[in-house]
C-alpha cells in the first residue's frame, strides 16, 4: 500500500481524504475528510511515537533505544507536541473562521453548518 500523502505536492496545500473505502464489504464513502492531526505528522515522528509508546512512554528508556541523551529524547517530544499543537490549532482557526463569517452574515446559516461539517465539529 502507498503511503498517505498530507501535503499537496505542486503547493504544498493541505490535504483532505475524498474517499473511504471498506475492504470487507466494498461500501465507499465520497466527501471531504480531515486527517488526525497524528497523521498529518511527518512519517519519521510518527515512528517515533509508536516507539515511545512500545516503550511506554518512558523518555529514560527512548534514550537508551536511541543511543542519546534524556534532554534529546524530552526536546524530540517538545517538538512533535507543537508540531501537534499547531495542526489541532488549524482547525480551530478554521471553525472560527467559519463562524466569524457567519456572525458577519457573509455565510448563509445552512453554509455554515456545512463547512463546520467538513472541518469537523
Amino acid at each position: 500500500m502507498s503511503k498517505l500523502v498530507v501535503q499537496c505536492p505542486s503547493c504544498n496545500g493541505e490535504l483532505t481524504a475524498a474517499r473511504l473505502s471498506c475492504k470487507s464489504c466494498s461500501v465507499q464513502l465520497e466527501g471531504q475528510f480531515e486527517l488526525p492531526a497524528l497523521l498529518r505528522l511527518a512519517s519519521d515522528d510518527v515512528a517515533w511515537i509508536a516507539t515511545f509508546v512500545r516503550s511506554s512512554g518512558s523518555l529514560k528508556e527512548m534514550a537508551s533505544r536511541e543511543g542519546v541523551s534524556y534532554p534529546t529524547v524530552r526536546n524530540r517530544l517538545d517538538d512533535i507536541i507543537r508540531k501537534l499543537d499547531e495542526a489541532e490549532s488549524t482547525v480551530e482557526r478554521r471553525r472560527h473562521d467559519i463562524l466569524d463569517a457567519l456572525e458577519k452574515g457573509t455565510l448563509s446559516a445552512k453554509d455554515a453548518a456545512d463547512k463546520l461539517r467538513k472541518v469537523g465539529l
